[in-house]
């Protein structure tokens, strides 16, 4: 289960050249193996969110960089944060995970959502459809990915997708968790109850997680399924580092290189958990509290510096201790 993870959801970073940004994600990596971390995310998008900056901004795909970074670390598993489901069919997306964990040495996990980036779709040419489709989507996908990594061949005539007698060969080394993303009561929950090993609060503010909580263990009761069973974890945004002006200092560079004025900075802060490490700690020991089982962690402005990774990485380790 994920305890603490790192997610890398920015490539656009200052004073890093153009061509050295992916040597700068596997330092980030490693960096965030050698603090402790547990699983490094990165995000499974083409275009650059809105909270994080503009369309045009470099992205990877996701696959391709977690199978690189497969081979510049050891111990930590290895995911998207969340693959979104309308971008591949889930026949590929199970061989693409497999081939992850081969690559890795047994180290992937399937993180998996119904896909809500309306842009990308649009000018991508990805079929967004509606918001009921997406998610008949992604409980039938989930119904062919699950058997196929276990080995077992899976049929299916579904409303979205149709396969026969798939076949998944080789088997993944690992049993590879699932963790489905988002905080959605009635959909995204029931399925995390049904499907997954983890349950990821995305996007959830502090004061909704424990009502999620609850419409968790009331899907695992209707469902016979020991809540236990599932981790249930946040994803924070995070600008910490050794002291406030460091910190301030550190947004500032990033919004130099995003063209952000002033007030988008002041907007950024009050989104983000930002500050030193004891105000960090603090506000993240908050969630803690709430009774979720680990963090997910990014640094969107200043994770090119390893040594803040390091940092976090001991707040981390002391909060979800």
């Amino acid at each position: 289960m994920t305890r603490l993870g790192y997610q890398i959801p920015n490539f656009t970073l200052p004073g890093v050249a153009a061509d050295d940004v992916f040597n700068n994600v596997v330092e980030q990596a490693k960096a965030a193996e050698a603090a402790g971390f547990d699983r490094v995310f990165v995000m499974d998008h083409f275009y650059q969110l809105p909270m994080l900056g503009a369309p045009n901004e470099p992205m990877y795909e996701c696959y391709t960089i977690l199978s690189a970074l497969a081979q510049h670390t050891s111990t930590v598993r290895l995911s998207s944060l969340v693959t979104g489901n309308t971008y591949r069919h889930p026949t590929l997306l199970a061989k693409t995970v497999t081939a992850l964990d081969h690559v890795s040495g047994g180290r992937a996990t399937l993180g998996i959502g119904a896909g809500w980036f309306e842009l990308e779709h649009q000018s991508l040419g990805f079929e967004f459809g509606t918001f009921t489709d997406r998610f008949e989507k992604l409980e039938e996908a989930l119904q062919i990915i699950l058997p196929m990594l276990k080995g077992e061949p899976v049929t299916l005539d579904g409303k979205h997708y149709q396969v026969s007698d798939a076949v998944n060969s080789p088997a993944p080394i690992s049993d590879i968790p699932i963790m489905i993303g988002g905080g959605g009561e009635k959909k995204t929950l029931r399925m995390a109850a049904q499907y997954a090993n983890e349950s990821n609060l995305a996007g959830a503010p502090i004061d909704e997680i424990p009502r999620k909580l609850d419409a968790l263990a009331a899907h695992c009761e209707r469902l016979e399924r020991d809540r236990s069973e599932i981790a249930v974890t946040s994803l924070q945004m995070v600008v910490v580092a050794p002291t406030m002006e460091e910190a301030e200092a550190d947004l500032r560079e990033v919004a130099t290189a995003k063209g952000w004025n002033d007030e988008i900075i002041e907007m950024a802060k009050g989104l983000l958990t930002f500050g030193d490490p004891d105000t960090v700690g603090e506000k993240l020991q908050a969630v803690m509290d709430t009774g979720i089982d680990g963090l997910t962690i990014n640094l969107a402005a200043n994770g090119h510096k390893p040594d803040r990774i390091g940092l976090l990485g001991e707040i981390g380790l002391k909060v979800t201790s």
